[in-house]
């Protein structure tokens, strides 16, 4: 019986074949890009396909720095890398290292360097930049006159405000005469003093988009006293101009938004400011009238007719309080005027009279209170409750104290 392997040890076996051919570790292939997947690790998965055949390639996130561009269906690209088998699934594939668009290689050194040359001379710097005006009357555009950039410029700008001029410059945007001819555009509606200027087209490769790509282009937009938006290509679409300029938009379309402020937008705004103002005015209002009113009753209050009323207000109650005082204290007066009363009647020798006593005195009036103050013969007055009886003193008879 012949001999049996499994599965593992038959792709082991293939991959060591692999290893071993030096041709596959370090090749260049050329195909057209399809079912593309970024993945959320880093990674690239795609296919190379050509009217031949199909391989399946892999680019992983550490070998990303140096692709310059999105891989997208379609696209051709030179892709330099390994093939190698997978084991677990017994699958050869390519391993990229590197990707460069087929012909577009040369294009992409020369970019790089002029990029690199512009950015030492400073032109990219941002205080070279100018502001965008927010409110703009004109707007020039730099580009072809067919295509879906002028028309998507023109749409979204109509939509966003219909009362912007735009002013079109039709530029030639690709081939030899194109960087002359979009350097020309720049320079003619600067001229016509527009407000704003956006220079662009629609997406391509980088050989179609290379007349951006000019020194000359890129020197124009610098040298510009109009602000200047760059909308060349998709999102993903890298032009010199971009930099250079005051500002990149990711499309025409996006230039065009930037570019023209929305009318009803402003508008909006402007209702919401008006609505904010009249709250601001009524509520200042109010209280105006509420500090007019507080003033008009201090003013009042401190007037001479008010001050009159308020000391006759005043002089009205010291006068009451004055009649309650005198009133208390009359009361009062009345009251220890019947005690003390009460008390004379408990001393008044007339109560005593009345009660069966007397009262003596001599002839000349004066209270006998002691023996010694009268002698024999002499006459005394006797003062009863109802009269006066006057006697004569017959005999003296001395206390007699008891031991």
């Amino acid at each position: 019986m012949q001999n049996v392997y499994s599965v593992g040890q038959i792709n082991s076996y293939i991959r060591n074949m692999f290893v071993q051919d030096f041709l596959l570790q370090d090749l260049s292939v050329k195909g057209e890009v399809s079912n593309c997947k970024y993945h959320s690790s880093g990674h690239i998965y795609f296919t190379l396909k050509d009217e031949k055949g199909t391989i399946s390639c892999v680019m992983f996130a550490g070998n990303r720095s140096g692709l310059a561009f999105r891989m997208s269906e379609g696209m051709q690209v030179v892709v330099q890398g390994t093939i190698d088998v997978y084991e677990r699934d017994g699958k050869y594939q390519l391993y990229a290292k590197a990707i460069c668009q087929d012909g577009a290689g040369a294009l992409y050194e020369r970019f790089e360097q002029l990029k690199q040359d512009l950015l030492e001379r400073g032109m990219f710097a941002p205080e070279y930049k100018k502001p965008i005006p927010r409110f703009v009357k004109t707007v020039g555009i730099v580009t072809a006159s067919t295509g879906a950039a002028v028309r998507d410029i023109i749409n979204i700008s109509s939509r966003r405000n219909p009362y912007v001029q735009l002013i079109l410059y039709p530029a030639i945007v690709q081939g030899e005469t194109a960087a002359a001819s979009i350097v020309k555009g720049i320079q003619e509606l600067e001229r016509r003093a527009v407000d704003v200027m956006i220079v662009g087209r629609g997406g391509g490769s980088i050989e179609d988009l290379w007349a951006f790509n000019e020194e000359v282009v890129a020197q124009a937009v610098f040298d510009c006293s109009v602000p200047i938006i760059s909308a060349v290509g998709h999102e993903t679409d890298t032009t010199i101009i971009d930099y250079v300029a005051d500002l990149r938009a990711p499309t025409p379309s996006a230039a065009a938004e930037l570019a023209v402020y929305d009318l009803a937008l402003l508008l909006s705004q402007l209702e919401g400011y008006r609505a904010v103002l009249n709250r601001q005015i009524q509520g200042m209002l109010h209280l105006r009238k509420a500090q007019l009113k507080t003033l008009d009753a201090q003013l009042k209050k401190n007037s001479p007719m008010g001050k009159i009323r308020e000391k006759r207000t005043y002089a009205i109650s010291l006068e009451e309080r004055l009649s309650t005082s005198m009133k208390n204290k009359i009361i009062n007066k009345r009251h220890r005027l019947a005690i003390y009363i009460e008390k004379l009647k408990g001393l008044s020798p007339l109560d005593k009279l009345n009660q069966g006593y007397s009262f003596v005195s001599d002839k000349e009036g004066r209270t006998v209170t002691d023996i010694d103050r009268v002698n024999v013969g002499d006459t005394l007055q006797i003062f009863v409750k109802n009269g006066r009886i006057e006697a004569g003193v017959t005999a003296k008879y001395p206390e007699l104290k008891q031991t």
